[in-house]
C-alpha cells in the first residue's frame, strides 16, 4: 500500500466502521454467541498427543503392528496389587483372572494378556506384591478416551484380595487432557479479574478498562469455533487452548491500549468522536495491522513440521492473532465512535486524588500507560542510555548471552507421565512400574520384519540385534502371516542416549527382508530428526517475512536486521531459564514439578516462535513511533527518545498484562504447560524492560543516520509499495523541515536540545506539544 493512497483507503475504512456501529456491534453480538454454541465441547474433540511425526519409520512401524500383533502395543495397564500376598497367591490369581476375563469381554479392547496367563516375568513386579493386565484400546484419541471413561470406573479400587489402579499410555493421556481443561478455566479465573484491575490502573476509566476485555473476550470465542471447525478434519491438540486464552487476551489488550489510548488523545485535543476514530485508525490502527500480520507470520512457521502438536498452535495462533486484530479495528471503533466522551467515565482513579487541590486535565493518562511524568521519565532514559550508548549496548547484550548458556546443555526428551501431578493416578501407576518391574514393561524396542522369511533367516536376525552393543535382552519372533517383530530390551533409560544410538543401530542392521524399527526412544529419534529437517524452513520463513515486513513500515535496510537480531537475544533469557528450571530441576520444589532431565522435543519450536512473535509485535510498535516522528522532523536521536518516551510506558504495561495472562497459564499443574506460561512471561517483561528500553535506543544511537539506509532501488520501491503510521509527509512541510532525501546534509539538533524540547512540550518547530503526548 502506498503512502499516497493510503489516506483515500483509511478515509473509507473509517466510513465504513463508523457509518452504523450499533448495526456493527449487534452483529458482533449475535456472530459471538453463535461462536459460544459452535465452539461448545472442542475440547473434548482434541487430544492429548501429537509429539511424534506420522510420516516417520516409527509411526508407521506402530501402525503395522497396532494391526497385526495388537498385544505387542498395549496402551492400558492394570496394576493389581496384592497388599501383602504373593502375586502368585491361588485367591489373588482366581480373582486377576476373573478381571482379565471381564476385561476381554469389553467392546473396543483387544489384545488382553496378563502375567498369570503365561508367568511372563515382565509383567510381574521385583518385590512380588504386584502384577499387569496389559490391553489395548482400539481407535483415536477421543475414542480411546470414551471407552477409558466407561470401562475404568468399573474395575478401579478393591476388589476381593487386589486392588486396581488403572494406567498406561492412554489414561495418562485421557488425565492430561482432563487436568489441562481444569487448568485452563483457573488461570482464566485468575488473569480476568487480575488484568482488569491493571486496565483500571493503566487508563482509569472503567469503561476504557473493559473494552480491551471486550475485545479479548471476542477472540477466544471466535478462535473456539475456528478450532471445533478444524478438529472435523485434522488433529487438534488440546494444549493449543492455552494459547489461545493467553493470545486473545494478550493481543487483543496490546491492540486495544493502542487504540483506545489514541482515541482518548485525539478527543483531548478537540476532535469530534468520528475524527478521532478515522485519526486513530490512520496511526494506531496501521500499527496494529502491521503487527498481527508479524505475529501471524511467526506462529504460521509452525505449519511446516508434520506434528499435529506444533501444527495445532499455528491453528489456534493464526485464528486468534487475526480475530483480535479484526475486533480492534471494527468492534473497538464502533463502541469509540457510540461512546465519544463517554469513554473516559468511571474514573476508578478518583477517589485517590480526592483532596488533591491541583485541577486535573479532562484526560490524565496515568498509571502505567505513560503519564505526562512516566512520559518524562521514559525521555530522560532514552537519553541517558544513548549518552552512554557502548556502555549499555555492551553489557545489555553480554547480559542476555550471558543468561542464554545454560541452553547449550539442553538435552531433548519426550513427555511421559512424569508431565501430571505426583498424586495422579496414571502417574502412579507408571511409576510403580518404572521403579518396580524388571525391563520397564512398554518401555523397549520393536522391530518388525515383514516380507516373510524362513525360521533359520529369524534366527540369525536375532542374533546379529544380540550382539549390539547396549542391548539387554532379545525376545521372539512373534509372527503372523509375512509380519514377525522382536522385542529388544535396552540398557540404561528407555529414551537416553544408548536407547537412541540403538535405534540407529537396529535401522542399520542388514537382513533379506524389510526391518523397521519403532518404541518411545524410536518415536523420540524420529521427532528429532523431523524438527531438524524443518527447522531451517521455519526460521527462514520468520526471518525473511519479518525482513520485508519490517522495510515495508521503515524503508531501510538496517532496521529490520536489526529487529531480527534484537528479537533473537530477547529470548535467550526464557531458553537459558527453561534448561535451568525445567531441565536440571532448579525450583523445581517451589514451581511442583519433576523434572525428566530434558525438555520435550516440540516445546522449544513452540516458545520460540510464539516468543519471536510477541517481541515483533512490541518491536513494531516501537519502530513505527520512531518512524513517524523521524519522517517529521528529521532528527535521528530525537525520534528515538520520542518514540521512547511515547511508546515505552505503553509496551511495559502491555507486557506486564500479557505476563499476568502467561503467568496464570504456568499455575497448571502439567509440567509442559507450566513451562510455556512462565518460559513466556519471562520473554515478554525481558523485551519490553530490557529490548526496547535499553538496547534498542543504545544500537540506534550506535548506527546513527545509517540506520534509515537504503539503497535507491528499494527507497523506490519503499515509495510505491511501503506503509507507514500517520499521513506522508509533504516534501516542503511549513516550517522550514526538510524533506527525508534532504536531510543527510543537514547538522541535527544536539541530544541535549532535543531532550529539553521534549521536556518542555515544545517541537523543534516551535508548537506546542500535547500535553498528553502522541500516542501510538
Amino acid at each position: 500500500m502506498s503512502e499516497v493512497n493510503s489516506p483515500t483507503r483509511v478515509g473509507g475504512w473509517t466510513r465504513f466502521v463508523t457509518a452504523r456501529p450499533r448495526f456493527a456491534l449487534l452483529a458482533a453480538l449475535v456472530i459471538t454467541a453463535l461462536a459460544v454454541f459452535a465452539g461448545s465441547g472442542v475440547a473434548d474433540r482434541m487430544g492429548s498427543g501429537g509429539w511424534e511425526a506420522p510420516d516417520a519409520e516409527s509411526a508407521y512401524t506402530t501402525e503395522v503392528l497396532e494391526r497385526e500383533f495388537p498385544a505387542s502395543q498395549p496402551n492400558l495397564l492394570l496394576l493389581i496389587d496384592s497388599g501383602s500376598a504373593s502375586v502368585d497367591d491361588p485367591a489373588v490369581a482366581a480373582e486377576a483372572a476373573r478381571l482379565t476375563e471381564l476385561l476381554g469381554a469389553e467392546d473396543g479392547i483387544t489384545g488382553v494378556g496378563s502375567y498369570w496367563q503365561a508367568k511372563t516375568p515382565a509383567l510381574r513386579s521385583e518385590d512380588g506384591h504386584e502384577a499387569i493386565i496389559a490391553a489395548r484400546i482400539e481407535g483415536d484419541e477421543k475414542t480411546a478416551g470414551e471407552i477409558l471413561d466407561r470401562t475404568a470406573p468399573a474395575f478401579q479400587g478393591e476388589h476381593g484380595p487386589v486392588e486396581v489402579s488403572v494406567g498406561g499410555p492412554v489414561a495418562v493421556q485421557h488425565e492430561m487432557q482432563t487436568i489441562i481443561e481444569e487448568d485452563l478455566l483457573r488461570a482464566e479465573l485468575i488473569a480476568l479479574p487480575v488484568t482488569l484491575v491493571l486496565l483500571v490502573m493503566v487508563f482509569g476509566s472503567a469503561i476504557a478498562a473493559l473494552l480491551p476485555l471486550g475485545v479479548g473476550i471476542v477472540a477466544i470465542l471466535g478462535t473456539n469455533a475456528v478450532l471445533r471447525g478444524i478438529t472435523e478434519f485434522t488433529d487438534v491438540s488440546v494444549f493449543a487452548q492455552n494459547l489461545t486464552t493467553a493470545l486473545g487476551l494478550g493481543l487483543a489488550i496490546d491492540y486495544a491500549l493502542f487504540i483506545v489510548r489514541r482515541f482518548r488523545e485525539e478527543l483531548a485535543s478537540g476532535a469530534d468522536p468520528r475524527t478521532a476514530v478515522g485519526a486513530t485508525l490512520r496511526t494506531a490502527g496501521r500499527t496494529v495491522l502491521f503487527s498481527a500480520l508479524t505475529v501471524a507470520v511467526s506462529l504460521a512457521a509452525m505449519l511446516v513440521f508434520p506434528q499435529y502438536f506444533l501444527r495445532s498452535f499455528a491453528y489456534a495462533g493464526i485464528a486468534v492473532v487475526l480475530l483480535a486484530a479484526a475486533a480492534a479495528l471494527i468492534l473497538l471503533p464502533a463502541a469509540l465512535m457510540l461512546l465519544g466522551p463517554r469513554v473516559n467515565s468511571l474514573d476508578l482513579r478518583r477517589l485517590l486524588r480526592r483532596g488533591t487541590r491541583k485541577p486535573q486535565p479532562a484526560v490524565e493518562p496515568h498509571g502505567l500507560e505513560g503519564s505526562e511524568g512516566s512520559g518524562k521519565g521514559w525521555g530522560r532514559l532514552a537519553a541517558l542510555v544513548m549518552r552512554r550508548a557502548p556502555l549499555f549496548a555492551g553489557v545489555t547484550t553480554a547480559g542476555l548471552v550471558l543468561l542464554g548458556l545454560p541452553f547449550l546443555g539442553v538435552k531433548f526428551g519426550t513427555a511421559d507421565d512424569r508431565q501430571l501431578p505426583a498424586t495422579a493416578e496414571s502417574r502412579v501407576v507408571q511409576e510403580h512400574i518404572r521403579e518396580g518391574f524388571p525391563g520397564s514393561p512398554g518401555g523397549g524396542l520393536e522391530l518388525l520384519a515383514s516380507g516373510g522369511a524362513t525360521p533359520a533367516q529369524y534366527a540369525a536376525l536375532r542374533s546379529d540385534i544380540a550382539e549390539l552393543p547396549g542391548v539387554l535382552r532379545v525376545d521372539g519372533p512373534v509372527t503372523s502371516g509375512t509380519y514377525a517383530y522382536f522385542s529388544v530390551l535396552p540398557e540404561g533409560e528407555m529414551v537416553g542416549e544408548e536407547a537412541q544410538q540403538l535405534v540407529r543401530e537396529l535401522r542399520a542392521v542388514h537382513a533379506p527382508f524389510g526391518t523397521s524399527v519403532t518404541g518411545t526412544a524410536a518415536v523420540l529419534v524420529d521427532s528429532k530428526d523431523a524438527i531438524a529437517d524443518r527447522l531451517p524452513w521455519a526460521v527462514g520463513i520468520i526471518v525473511v517475512v519479518t525482513l520485508l515486513l519490517v522495510f515495508l513500515l521503515t524503508g531501510s535496510v538496517l532496521i529490520p536486521l536489526q529487529a531480527v537480531v534484537l528479537n533473537a537475544l530477547s529470548l535467550t533469557a526464557m531458553f537459558g531459564a527453561v534448561v535451568w528450571v525445567f531441565q536440571d530441576g532448579n525450583l523445581s520444589g517451589l514451581l511442583s514439578f519433576t523434572s525428566t532431565g530434558d525438555i520435550e522435543t516440540t516445546l522449544p519450536v513452540l516458545m520460540f516462535c510464539v516468543a519471536f512473535g510477541l517481541s515483533m509485535d512490541y518491536g513494531v510498535f516501537l519502530i513505527s513511533r520512531i518512524k513517524e516522528e523521524y519522517d517529521r522532523s528529521g532528527d535521528h536521536e530525537h525520534a528515538v527518545t520520542f518514540g521512547l518516551r511515547h511508546t515505552g510506558g505503553l509496551i511495559t504495561a502491555a507486557a506486564v498484562i500479557l505476563a499476568v495472562v502467561m503467568v496464570a497459564i504456568g499455575t497448571s499443574r502439567v509440567t509442559n504447560t507450566k513451562m510455556l506460561g512462565l518460559g513466556i512471561a519471562l520473554a515478554v517483561l525481558m523485551d519490553a524492560m530490557v529490548v526496547r528500553s535499553l538496547l534498542v535506543p543504545s544500537v540506534m544511537k550506535l548506527m546513527g543516520r545509517a540506520t534509515w539506509w537504503a539503497p535507491a532501488p528499494l527507497r523506490a520501491f519503499h515509495r510505491r509499495f511501503g506503509v507507514s503510521e500517520g499521513e506522508s509527509a509533504p516534501t516542503s512541510p511549513p516550517g522550514g523541515v526538510p524533506s527525508p532525501a534532504d536531510r543527510e546534509s543537514l547538522p541535527a539538533p544536539s541530544l541535549e536540545t532535543a531532550a529539553e524540547a521534549e521536556a518542555g512540550g515544545i517541537s523543534e518547530s516551535g508548537e506546542k506539544r500535547d500535553k498528553i503526548g502522541s500516542g501510538a
